[in-house]
């Protein structure tokens, strides 16, 4: 997560498994992992101007996942998270299926769930992971 200009911290333990549970907790979402699409039938899909990556294989060769909405909204109440930025969370199947997916950031001292193209990307939208140690 470091090299990607992330900060992992600890953000609980799961006394059920044992293990230590990690989020990104920069204050903004990662510059090294901005500029992505969804995933790769999203990236496969554009016919030009072509990201460097996706959000779903990059988080999968770092070995960490996307949060999902309900780690997101956790990670929230922690601090102020993506104020300027917004990050891609888990999308749901049924919504993948049609195109979609969804990303989430802080707006206004409220978090909003919002829902985009899979194949867009944007200068300030990225993702953050958590990890199970």
């Amino acid at each position: 997560m470091e090299e990607t200009e992330g900060e992992p911290d600890v953000i609980g333990f799961d006394e059920k498994t044992g293990e230590y549970i990690f989020y990104d907790c920069s204050a903004e979402s990662p510059k090294g992992r901005r500029s992505l699409c969804y995933d790769l039938a999203a990236w496969e899909s554009r016919k030009e101007h072509k990201p460097a990556d996706n959000a779903m294989d990059m988080a999968a060769s770092m070995g960490i996942e996307l949060l999902t909405e309900e780690e997101y909204r956790a990670l929230q109440q922690l601090g102020n998270f993506d104020t300027k930025t917004s990050s891609w969370i888990q999308t749901p199947a049924a919504i993948r299926k049609l195109g979609g997916a969804l990303f989430c950031d802080r707006r206004y001292d409220h978090v909003f769930t919002y829902h985009n193209g899979a194949e867009s990307y944007y200068a300030a939208r990225g993702f953050r992971g958590s990890l199970r140690v």
